[in-house]
């Protein structure tokens, strides 16, 4: 994997040509090339990154070694949520942050060669020019927008259901499902926020709150959002242990 660092395009024109060939070797394993991407996103496998490279090609890959890298990472850890949701919902996030890192790639070189002020404004125009990858990937996908929406609102609505992962939470699973058959819910969320009121997400620092579905890390222990680490319960019911992504990067760097 080269991340396109063989060469440093020093030009508005050179970065925006670079911008446009990553894009398009992403866009093509989002759409055209969407079966053999889904294949290699393996949730098995460590952290894997979507790269897109100038010369229009593609690659899903772990993360590379050095830090700071040579550019900026795309997203971390992608293959994590592939059976957790809507195959559209899930290729729709990763055309989001395709996009986010597109940009932050052709700003990188932006910045590391003196754009000014007017070639930032300039490059920024060229780009928004064109169509996201977000937009392209959505565009191929209005015929099931109605049904995806009700699948995620289902899915949506399952998981405020899941309380924390672990073996004793299994206990509170089920008086969480039997006491909603009692409909006596709200004793058990204040006794749940009463319990976990100081645990604080690993991933953004936020308390823990009944409503929302965490999931533990059985290396470091430590307790994540499921929204942070992208995961949901039903990517949670198959995983025997649970790796959080700076877990998983250590072992995948070791």
């Amino acid at each position: 994997m080269d991340g396109g660092a063989s060469y440093n395009p020093r030009t508005v024109e050179e970065v925006f040509r670079d911008f446009k060939g990553r894009r398009a070797g992403m866009v093509k394993a989002l759409t055209t090339d969407v079966e053999e991407f889904y294949r290699q996103c393996d949730p098995e496998k460590e952290n894997l990154c979507l790269y897109g490279f100038p010369s229009e090609q593609w690659e899903v890959n772990l993360p590379a070694e050095e830090v700071p890298p040579e550019l900026p990472e795309p997203a971390l850890g992608i293959n994590f949520a592939r059976d957790g949701m809507q195959e559209k919902d899930w290729l729709s996030l990763v055309a989001v942050h395709s996009d986010a890192w597109l940009l932050s790639v052709a700003f990188y070189f932006g910045a590391r060669f003196g754009f000014d002020k007017a070639d930032r404004k300039r490059l920024f125009n060229m780009i928004n020019e064109v169509p996201t990858i977000f937009e392209v990937v959505m565009g191929s996908a209005k015929k099931q927008g109605k049904e995806k929406s009700s699948a995620s609102n289902h899915s949506s609505n399952k998981s405020k259901l899941n309380p924390k992962r672990s073996s004793e939470s299994q206990g509170r699973y089920s008086k969480a499902m039997q006491l909603k058959d009692d409909d006596d819910e709200d004793g058990l969320d204040e006794e749940d926020d009463e319990e976990h009121g100081e645990t604080l997400c690993g991933a953004c620092g936020e308390n823990y709150t009944s409503d929302e579905f965490w999931i533990c890390c059985d290396i470091c222990e430590k307790w994540f959002h499921g929204k942070c680490v992208k995961i949901t319960p039903a990517r949670a019911e198959h995983i025997k242990q649970y790796k959080c992504p700076s877990c998983s990067n250590k072992r995948s760097r070791a």
